[in-house]
């Protein structure tokens, strides 16, 4: 190709280029990182949307709000994913976000009817451990067991969260007391799940706060039967992530658009064997066939959303006090 043809065309395709439309979300790290969702689910929805889709990895799900309050409405976020029900009211308090327009038919344990933040997964809390190995049957039994745990920062961590929301919605008053029978079990506390998960795996200690889903994926991904979801006696808290639209994004359109297509097949569809999670509206294909080997607990704790903000600041406390002894 002539010199000046290749000029004009680079020219012709330069303001083209400039008006691709992009779509920030922040999330957290495992939901981008190479075996999360977010390697599916960007491309399926750029083929979809004809955009480009940032997805910015900014710690856990409790750092996700920490960054957001930091930048406020001037934050480059269009959407916020990975936020849960132990969040949604700090959330709602800084002002940032924005209603949604999605009309939503889920398939979720509870009723959801916030106008602010969809659901995309949810799952419940549990200790993973291997198969064979020994299984206290509730946060007593652990106590007075010699076995090592690894778990997460309240403070920075969804899933440190749930674990503290889990003993004080369990136990009400007694929950230091829990806290303080545990405190010899704690080999570490992580900033976030995949540090904590990790650990495990090297041997570093018998459990790990994860999720019931868990054993799912060394089943499913690994073709390994050697882990194992504890039940206990107490009941296991529920998780529900939620993603919501800023107020202050220049794409609100589109940022609807990735909220519909998030409830859609192409983005449920990837959640089970990517995130480990269940999804809030069933595949087309259903649920993978190891999921039917999974412990399904007998009683759901699930703090009122309304409470949950009060709830955490005294299990909070409660838990610091103990573990700075």
């Amino acid at each position: 190709m002539k010199p000046h043809l290749v000029i004009a065309t680079v020219l012709a395709a330069g303001p083209a280029l400039a008006q691709t439309p992009e779509l920030t979300v922040y999330t957290y790290d495992s939901f981008v990182s190479d075996w999360g969702p977010g390697p599916a689910v960007k491309e399926a929805f750029e083929a979809e949307c004809g955009c480009i889709l940032n997805l910015v990895a900014a710690g856990d799900g409790a750092a996700l709000l920490g960054r957001l309050r930091l930048e406020g409405a001037r934050s480059e976020a269009d959407i916020v994913l990975g936020l849960d029900t132990g969040l949604i009211a700090a959330a709602l308090e800084t002002g940032l976000f924005m209603a949604h327009t999605i009309e939503t038919d889920l398939d979720l344990p509870v009723e959801w009817t916030d106008p602010l933040f969809l659901p995309y997964d949810w799952g419940y809390f549990a200790f993973v451990g291997n198969r064979g190995a020994a299984q206290p049957a509730d946060f007593r039994e652990l106590a007075a067991s010699d076995l090592k745990i690894v778990i997460q920062d309240p403070r920075s961590s969804t899933p440190g969260l749930g674990l503290l929301m889990w003993v004080k919605s369990a136990y009400g008053d007694e929950a230091a007391a829990i806290w303080e029978g545990l405190a010899d079990n704690i080999v570490t506390v992580t900033p976030g799940w995949s540090e904590a998960y990790g650990l495990f795996l090297e041997g570093e200690a018998d459990l790990v706060l994860s999720y019931t889903t868990s054993p799912a994926y060394h089943l499913i991904a690994e073709e390994d039967d050697s882990k194992v979801a504890l039940p206990f006696a107490e009941g296991h808290y529920m998780q529900i992530e939620v993603a919501g639209k800023l107020a202050a994004t220049d794409q609100p359109e589109l940022a609807d658009q990735f909220l519909r297509f998030m409830l859609g097949n192409a983005f449920q569809s990837i959640i089970p064997t990517t995130n480990w999670m269940y999804p809030v509206v069933m595949p087309e294909g259903g649920l993978p066939d190891g999921f039917s080997t999974l412990i399904q607990p007998e009683k759901a704790i699930l703090a009122p959303i309304n409470q949950a903000d009060a709830l955490r600041d005294l299990a909070l406390d409660e838990w610091l006090r103990v573990l700075s002894r």
